[in-house]
């Protein structure tokens, strides 16, 4: 076990109903006025528009309503939101949707208290300030709830870039099964991947670690699976989208890497081309980069193929867990292939060039250069 800090400031309140109280965790926080962010208009069919308005209302908490978030958000819509929160003196931010929202608003919320342009902050430039994020989850797949992480798209750039930061960390995060239940199986089966994409990156590219720490990773995607072969199936099943949900959060919390060395994102990396170039939804785009990644990276540390096999699927052999991973992708109809998500081979090339420049960017340069990229993606063909 290496040396290292865990500290993860997000209060989680978790259960039936529990949107309810975000007016009561705004009102307790100190916070008078919000820039409340969504998407499109699925709150509002759904009633959650009104169930937190309701609740903001009677905590004496005002709000502006910003929606129209896309499911890949995008820079421009963000400056908006940046604008919209400095024309209304809010003091807090509040997003209630999947993991696009939850991002765009962490990014409006940097945006908010900044001088300049929010751009600044994804290209390299340390955030020092923000304005206090909470958050109401619609669909488990990012884990955004409960980290410092957010990610837009320079939609005239094609550079999908992301914000790092503990001051981003939400406040508060309510997470209601219950509003998940509604969510398209595709979408369901995209969360799946992301969750077991923020797990694997940690668990193949570690240069050290400990069993511990392996267990947690295992567990996650044991669970992640089991409950989305549950949820395909019944899709109201409140325990299997609870254990799913509580999954996806774990897997980008910070717990999995504590006591890690070493340990890098190339497959969100290279996704983030396709997402940014295509606009694929990104875990339509990890399905099709993973486990061509992991056919590539297998033969530079066979023992922890060997062991995911082992310990994920019961099989023997490093090459046996890619294979059974890419089959059960197929199963749940996640795109496996370059073809199947709508993207032309003989784009690999400008994809691997965009790519690397966000390996640059994240210090990862060394092993992901253009050519590495692209042979890569040629494995997706």
């Amino acid at each position: 076990m290496f040396d290292f800090v865990f500290h993860n400031p997000t209060k989680i309140v978790f259960g039936r109903g529990q949107e309810q109280s975000i007016g009561l965790e705004l009102k307790q926080a100190g916070v008078k006025k919000v820039l409340f962010v969504h998407g499109r208009n699925s709150i509002k069919r759904s009633g959650l528009f009104d169930r937190v308005a309701a609740s903001l209302k009677e905590s004496g908490v005002r709000y502006v309503e910003f929606g129209g978030v896309d499911s890949n958000p995008v820079l421009s819509h963000t400056r908006q939101g940046v604008k919209r929160a400095k024309q209304e003196g809010v003091d807090g931010v509040l997003a209630v949707g999947g993991g696009s929202v939850l991002d765009e608003g962490k990014a409006i919320a940097v945006g908010a208290k900044a001088a300049d342009d929010v751009w600044h902050y994804f290209t390299g430039r340390k955030v020092t300030e923000a304005l206090p994020v909470f958050t109401v989850l619609t669909l488990a797949a990012t884990g955004s709830e409960m980290n410092g992480n957010a990610v837009v798209t320079n939609e005239e750039t094609k550079q999908k870039y992301n914000i790092s930061s503990p001051l981003v960390y939400p406040r508060v995060s309510i997470l209601n099964p219950e509003l998940t239940c509604s969510v398209p199986p595709a979408y369901s089966a995209y969360g799946a991947v992301d969750a077991i994409a923020h797990v694997i990156e940690g668990y193949f590219t570690r240069k050290a670690g400990t069993h511990l720490q392996d267990r947690l990773v295992e567990s996650i995607i044991k669970t992640v699976m089991e409950t989305t072969e549950v949820i395909m199936r019944e899709p109201g099943n409140y325990e299997a989208r609870a254990e799913f949900m509580w999954g996806a959060t774990l897997a980008l919390n910070g717990l999995t890497t504590a006591g890690l060395k070493e340990y890098s994102f190339p497959n969100h990396m290279i996704e983030h081309s396709l997402s940014a170039i295509y606009n694929i939804a990104h875990g339509a785009g990890l399905a099709i980069v993973m486990p061509a990644w992991m056919k590539w990276y297998c033969r530079k540390n066979p023992s922890r193929f060997e062991r995911f096999a082992r310990e994920v699927f019961g099989l023997e052999g490093s090459m046996a867990g890619i294979e059974a991973l890419e089959k059960w992708f197929v199963s749940i109809q996640a795109p496996v292939r370059l073809r199947d998500g709508g993207i032309p081979a003989g784009d690999i090339e400008m994809i691997a060039e965009n790519g690397a420049a966000l390996a640059t960017l994240w210090g990862i340069s060394d092993m992901y250069r253009k050519e590495e990229i692209a042979d890569i993606l040629r494995l997706a063909v």
